[in-house]
């Protein structure tokens, strides 16, 4: 059976097709990605996909970034509200399982192969099933900041729907208290997904720009991460390094709150650009830096996804489960052992 899968981002969508019989399910050669801006809603972006891929499958999982909750799902970056059985009825689709994007990106942990992740830290990676009860988290900063779990209990998967991506944002010294007083001076309120996504970055830098007395370039989060990559701007690396520091942070909390002691994976649109400071910078030390937990801490393994599609592979896992399929000893390409 062929299923319609979508990843519904802030900034992008990702369509593709999957075959849940293959030990690969997700058919890399059907992925298409429009600009979420070029659609007036979701329907008219997946008619451009079913016509571009000339395709008519009638079951399909979509994933959102926002809360799935009833028929409604409202993008939490975008204005799109997507109406369920509306779709379901204007694509002629007979089943539709729709989910929170960092749900798909949590059973995309189990379809990872080995190419698709990188080591951050010392810590040896542990394959998911290679124990009867695991916890994995999943962070990722991109448009906004999603986090999941992704839970294996007795043979079976599960997800935790989250949006941790709001907790509160919590200062570790002089600085990021400055930080903070600034930007609560901006939003009120400030959560971690101020500090950690495209836009957060921009916010780190802008607010550094202030701290010094500057007055701050008005600049993308690609622009700070290429400055940052040539070497040509100080600020933009500092903006880098304590965007860096600041996500080791809140893995390591995610850690202690969903007790995810078999690992953290980094995924989202800007953690591939940020590796040679995962690597070198703060990341481990303050995701490690958790007093009396310290030392387990430093046990867990924390590894950057570079699958460029990880929301539509784990839409293709759940289209697996909902075939009944299992996710757990799939055969599948070398997995992180």
């Amino acid at each position: 059976m062929t299923t319609l899968l979508a990843d519904v981002g802030g900034t992008n969508v990702r369509f593709a097709l999957a075959d849940v019989a293959s030990s690969s399910p997700l058919l890399a050669d059907s992925i298409h990605r429009y600009r979420v801006a070029d659609f007036v809603n979701f329907t008219d972006a997946a008619r451009q996909y079913l016509v571009d891929a000339a395709a008519r499958p009638t079951h399909a999982v979509f994933a959102f970034a926002g809360p799935v909750a009833g028929d409604e799902v409202h993008i939490t970056n975008h204005p799109w509200t997507v109406v369920l059985s509306r779709v379901r009825s204007e694509l002629g689709l007979q089943g539709l399982r729709a989910l929170n994007d960092f749900a798909a990106m949590s059973l995309a942990v189990s379809l990872l192969g080995s190419d698709d992740v990188e080591n951050i830290g010392a810590a040896t990676p542990i394959r998911v099933g290679a124990a009867a009860q695991q916890t994995f988290a999943t962070v990722g900063p991109g448009t906004g900041l999603g986090v999941g779990a992704l839970i294996v209990r007795e043979g079976h998967i599960h997800t935790l729907d989250t949006e941790g991506g709001h907790l509160s944002f919590s200062p570790r010294d002089d600085l990021e208290i400055e930080v903070l007083r600034r930007l609560a001076q901006r939003f009120g309120r400030v959560s971690n997904e101020r500090v950690l996504c495209g836009a957060g970055l921009v916010n780190l830098h802008s607010v550094l720009a202030e701290i010094d007395g500057v007055d701050a370039d008005t600049l993308e989060p690609k622009d700070i991460t290429q400055r940052a990559t040539e070497g040509s701007d100080a600020r933009c690396t500092r903006a880098v390094e304590l965007f860096c520091a600041l996500l080791g942070a809140v893995a390591g909390d995610l850690v202690l709150g969903f007790g995810a002691w078999d690992g953290v994976y980094l995924t989202g649109g800007l953690t591939p650009r940020l590796r040679p400071w995962l690597h070198g910078g703060e990341f481990r030390r303050r995701f490690e830096d958790k007093g009396r937990f310290g030392a387990r801490l430093a046990g867990v393994p924390t590894l950057a996804v570079l699958h460029n599609d990880a929301g539509l592979l784990g839409a293709a896992a759940r289209a697996v489960l909902d075939a009944g399929g299992t996710l757990i000893n799939r055969p599948m390409p070398d997995q992180a052992a």
